[in-house]
């Protein structure tokens, strides 16, 4: 065997999907923004303050609205977060935005977690409503998508639909949420 097929062979690894994982913890989710995970130029999450999440409580290949995977995160939320300081001085409120990446995190992790290789790329989403906030005052964010279009081939996209939740109370949707996992990013 020559020095790149073992080396090849060397970062084989089983899906987590294989490996029958089902939720992680705060600091597995910072072993995959550290690229740990999944191996090396496959999908990663953030790491903080870009992280939005601190567990994945719930993960499955199938299930959800749509029959083809699930994934539900949490966010603790306390009144010292990064963004209440700046947004906005005297009304502190988590940033939409941040809410709406987070569900694009979730749906690359999914990717990768069944073992796609790439690097996450959001490409989009359908429609986005907020109907609610994040205060210093919420105690838990949760996050739920149920994906509702897999490729698995050449081109390796999820799409989901996400919802967001402040203490139990659903906040944001989201539909058509897009991202693709790419092995070369040099021309997207």
């Amino acid at each position: 065997m020559s020095d790149s097929s073992t080396s090849a062979a060397a970062e084989a690894r089983p899906s987590q999907c294989a490996l029958g994982r089902h939720s992680y913890d705060r600091d597995e989710l910072l072993a995959c923004g550290r690229g740990e995970l999944f191996g090396p130029g496959n999908a990663r999450l953030p790491l903080p303050n870009m992280l939005m999440m601190d567990r994945i409580v719930r993960i499955d290949a199938t299930g959800g609205e749509f029959g083809k995977g699930v994934i539900e995160a949490e966010l603790d939320i306390t009144p010292d977060l990064w963004f209440f300081a700046c947004h906005f001085e005297g009304d502190p409120v988590m940033p939409g935005c941040l809410g709406l990446d987070a569900l694009w995190q979730l749906v690359g992790f999914w990717l990768g977690w069944r073992g796609n290789p790439g690097r996450g790329r959001a490409l989009g989403s359908g429609e986005v409503k907020f109907f609610g906030q994040v205060l210093p005052t919420v105690k838990k964010v949760t996050y739920r998508l149920d994906l509702k279009r897999v490729i698995e081939r050449k081109l390796v996209m999820g799409i989901a639909d996400g919802r967001m939740y402040a203490d139990g109370r659903e906040i944001y949707s989201a539909t058509d949420l897009k991202v693709g996992l790419f092995t070369s990013t040099e021309d997207f």
